[in-house]
């Protein structure tokens, strides 16, 4: 049997965008600013497809919560080849972890996935956790980082980790958690004819009142700073210097 496969995506500021702090320093100055889909969250889709392309999972489906604009990012998802997308409505500057992990876990639970592939972590807040709290919801067994993935329908799912200290190997059974790491693979680009069909595809939504989670914010936002300026760097003349410098750093 062919496995359903779910991808949680997040819409966050372009990579390339230069960050700027808001005026009032509670948060990141995200008006007319360049948003694209979380970098490792395409990962994470490409790898759904290719499962897919090699007749491992029958489905795809994308979901993401936040607010109207969040459905440009599943129509990039939708054009790239996933089958179906889900919205959650919910128009908060501010979506902690634990309120995400808590809608896909009523999301899981609606729609049965076998495998659940998402990024590490999202580079706007960089908390990754929302796989790690999902995977423990669930109850089910969770490989973060993976840079390598091979699933057999019967056997489980093989994986290949980073660590600080190098690869690991892990074997899972399936159901599972996988969250995605830089090395997983290169995502594809959309053509032009499958982006336009993904403007016309429906786009299924609900909301986490709906769905029975509540998504107040358990953390306060106290201070956004930008990080101090680097210092000019000077020129030596020879690897004393820089050993002396070193020492009296």
């Amino acid at each position: 049997m062919a496995l359903r496969i779910l991808v949680p995506i997040k819409r966050v500021i372009d990579y390339a965008v230069k960050i700027r702090v808001r005026p009032d320093k509670r948060g990141i100055e995200t008006a007319n600013v360049k948003m694209s889909m979380n970098p490792f969250d395409e990962i994470a889709v490409e790898e759904a497809l290719r499962l897919k392309e090699k007749g491992v999972a029958k489905e795809v489906m994308v979901v993401t919560v936040g607010s109207k604009a969040c459905q440009e990012t599943l129509r990039t998802a939708l054009a790239m080849g996933a089958d179906q997308a889900i919205h959650v409505e919910h128009d908060s500057d501010v979506i902690e972890p634990i309120g995400v992990a808590s809608v896909l876990h009523k999301i899981s639970l609606k729609h049965t996935p076998n495998l659940i592939l998402l990024g590490k972590q999202a580079i706007d807040d960089d908390c990754n956790q929302t796989g790690q709290m999902l995977a423990g919801m669930l109850k089910w067994p969770q490989g973060t980082f993976i840079s390598k993935v091979t699933v057999d329908k019967e056997k489980g799912v093989e994986i290949d980790r980073e660590t600080d200290s190098g690869s690991e190997s892990l074997s899972l059974s399936l159901p599972a958690v996988l969250t995605c790491d830089l090395r997983l693979n290169e995502p594809r680009y959309a053509k032009l004819q499958n982006i336009m069909k993904a403007k016309k595809m429906e786009v299924q939504k609900t909301t986490p009142k709906e769905l029975g989670v509540d998504m107040s914010p358990r953390l306060e936002i106290v201070q956004v700073n930008e990080p101090p300026k680097r210092e000019g760097g000077v020129k030596v003349k020879s690897v004393d210097e820089v050993v002396a410098k070193i020492k009296g750093a």
